[in-house]
């Protein structure tokens, strides 16, 4: 049986984008191809599509720390990777490294024992002396967080987790924030991209 992988290639990629060829021949989906070249088989492809590297990401702060939460002590490094402004909002990402004991990422960045979630993670803006506060998904009380979930993170040394959160972008003169994290502090003069 030959095996043809350039069809279901496309029919892939046209799915990502909405579009599902329908049976050759009905028009759905389909560009109109006429003469020799409809009549052609698709030619076989031995190698799979090439798949573009992964790229690292790069560290723009960093800070180490000895951390505890709940009943857990441990030290752990933050990576902050990303603080990019998209329009009226700024996402900020970052990666959380165990390096000793058992960290607790579970309850550790939100706002009580129950919030697990990153939100009491902040920007503060030294040239406006304004914090800005992780962003929400309503005007009420229980309204979530525009943000990561962190149930059931506790990592042991060598583990990590990436995270994210999303705020209000600062003024475009703003160019550094400073970032305040529970169990790390405070990082300085982090660059807005």
């Amino acid at each position: 049986m030959r095996k043809l992988f350039a069809p279901a290639v496309a029919a892939l990629a046209l799915a990502g984008c909405g579009v599902i060829p329908g049976p050759p021949g009905t028009g759905d989906g389909e560009s109109p191809t006429t003469g020799a070249a409809a009549a052609q088989p698709t030619q076989e492809t031995s190698t799979p599509a090439q798949q573009p590297p992964a790229q690292e990401a790069t560290v723009i702060a960093t800070r180490t720390a000895q951390v505890s939460a709940g009943d857990m002590t441990g030290a752990a490094r933050v990576d902050i990777t990303s603080l990019r402004r998209q329009g009226k909002t700024a996402s900020l990402t970052w990666t959380i490294t165990a390096t000793e004991g058992k960290v607790n990422v579970h309850n550790g960045l939100g706002k009580g024992p129950l919030d697990l979630t990153v939100s009491k993670v902040s920007l503060i803006d030294p040239v406006n002396a304004k914090r800005y506060r992780v962003a929400r998904n309503g005007t009420t009380e229980d309204a979530e967080c525009v943000c990561s979930g962190t149930q059931g993170q506790f990592l042991e040394p060598g583990e990590s987790s990436t995270l994210y959160a999303v705020f209000a972008a600062p003024p475009l003169e703003v160019t550094k924030v400073d970032i305040e994290m529970p169990m790390f502090g405070v990082l300085d003069d982090v660059p807005i991209s």
